[in-house]
């Protein structure tokens, strides 16, 4: 499988995960679209490392990555790196946290988190799910 194939099937999942992102918001389900958006960011960061031929790390949280290969982006992507940094930073905070809840206080995740915690995370996810796509785009043209 190449760099493509497996790019194009994270950002197909991660349409899949916002979609169903975007219909538990609605159900006011808001750890789960919390938790959602989180792989969602993971999974579109992962494919756009794969669209410039760097291997994506097992772990979580690819801010690092992404900064350590700044120079490998389109200038377009690049100037947003930090901001997409510091969303996968935070989204991975709330990975265990979403789904589990706050176990050293008992505190289930659906108590955890609002409306606006929900949309923050759908606002994130949405604009690094766009720029992956268009990343993917402009690489398949060449």
């Amino acid at each position: 499988m190449n760099f493509d194939s497996v790019a194009q099937s994270y950002i197909s999942q991660a349409e899949e995960r916002f979609a169903l992102a975007k219909l538990e918001l609605e159900r006011k389900k808001y750890n789960i679209t919390v938790r959602l958006c989180q792989e969602v960011v993971e999974l579109a960061l992962k494919a756009c490392l794969r669209i410039v031929n760097v291997e994506p790390p097992k772990f979580h949280d690819v801010g690092p990555v992404l900064k350590d290969n700044l120079d490998k982006f389109p200038s377009w992507f690049k100037e947003r790196i930090e901001v997409f940094a510091s969303y996968s930073r935070s989204l991975r905070k709330e990975r265990e946290l979403s789904m589990y809840g706050d176990e050293e206080t008992n505190t289930p995740p659906e108590i955890l988190y609002s409306e606006y915690d929900a949309q923050q995370s759908l606002k994130m996810a949405e604009e690094i799910l766009d720029y992956s796509k268009k990343l993917f785009e402009e690489k398949k043209r060449r």
